[in-house]
């Protein structure tokens, strides 16, 4: 079973960390808008792709052979000099950028290393920037509009709506000017949507991690146009600031709005997350799927997903399709 799964941080970490006990064959299409701690530095400084989130994608693909990489990858350097708070694969990640030119091939290169079972693709191999409006924030209930990854995902206001912007760095060294294009996606990771047999979007950030690959043109496109069964799967709980107070059927309107033309086929949320499960599964049905509720969350991590029991929700789900199209997974 081909399998893609979009989305960025924690929340495609677990994602990836299931889908390796389903399948060997994962691509990982990611979200390249971070803007914030070591991946912010390496981006304003380098004018690279942020490497953070790609380098969570690459650890929890990693298999036994790479897990002393991976270990690596993911170590952050303590101290107070000019390396404190950088992982160590960011660096490693920004240096295969320059020497090679081309993120996608630095990355697949990094796979190597960390023996990684399958694939991690950027959605656009430009940096991002997010631009949201927000409202909350005005006495008058005026809507402001907030810009960085960083800003909208730790907004005291409420988010209704973002957009995406492609951003050069163009000038001499010290005298940057950032000019906003429209998102270029990435070839490769297109191509991965368009022939996987299956793609999953969620969990993470809502409106920083996962919507952000709805707003790519030909993402989208192939998003929308793709043969592959299509899951959503919702958060634990809520974030602060981005979706604070938001229901598990309300983070499906919002994928809606943003990306009216996108058909679901199965979503997947914790039983114990969702209070009123009538609502989810028509919210659910109104996307054109059908809501599967189990107890996926960590016992003792609270907010993350249990990679086997998200793995065992992912087979039911995928039962039906999976026997009458002839797909196999572990």
């Amino acid at each position: 079973m081909r399998a893609v799964a979009l989305g960025g941080g924690h929340g495609l970490h677990a994602t990836l960390t299931a889908l390796r006990r389903v399948t060997s064959d994962v691509t990982a299409v990611v979200t390249v808008a971070d803007d914030g701690g070591s991946s912010g530095r390496l981006r304003r400084e380098l004018g690279l792709l942020p490497p953070g989130d790609l380098r969570q994608a690459l650890a929890a693909l990693a298999t036994d052979d790479g897990a002393r990489w991976a270990e690596v990858f993911q170590h952050r350097f303590g101290g107070s000099g000019a390396l404190t708070g950088h992982a160590v694969g960011n660096l490693l990640l920004a240096g295969l950028f320059e020497v090679l030119g081309d993120p996608v091939a630095g990355l697949d290169e990094a796979g190597r290393l960390l023996g990684v079972s399958g694939r991690v693709l950027p959605m656009s191999t430009d940096p991002l920037d997010i631009e949201a409006e927000v409202t909350g924030l005005e006495p008058d209930g005026a809507v402001s509009r907030i810009r960085g990854q960083v800003a909208v995902a730790s907004t005291p206001g409420q988010v209704q709506r973002i957009t995406l912007h492609s951003v050069d760095q163009v000038g001499e060294a010290g005298d940057v000017t950032p000019v906003a294009k429209p998102p270029q996606a990435c070839p490769e990771a297109v191509e991965a949507v368009r022939s996987a047999d299956v793609v999953f979007l969620g969990p993470g950030s809502w409106f920083t991690s996962v919507l952000p690959h709805l707003l790519v043109p030909e993402l989208h496109d192939a998003l929308v146009e793709t043969t592959a069964t299509k899951v959503v799967i919702l958060n634990l709980v809520p974030q602060p600031g981005e979706t604070a107070g938001f229901s598990p059927e309300q983070h499906l309107d919002v994928l809606f709005q943003h990306a009216p033309r996108l058909g679901v086929d199965a979503v997947i949320a914790d039983r114990d997350s969702v209070p009123t499960p009538a609502r989810l599964h028509s919210a659910a049905e109104a996307l054109g799927g059908r809501a599967h509720l189990a107890s996926i969350a960590a016992p003792a991590a609270v907010g993350r997903h249990d990679p086997d029991a998200l793995a065992g929700c992912v087979r039911d789900a995928l039962g039906a399709k999976g026997a009458k199209e002839g797909l196999t997974w572990r």
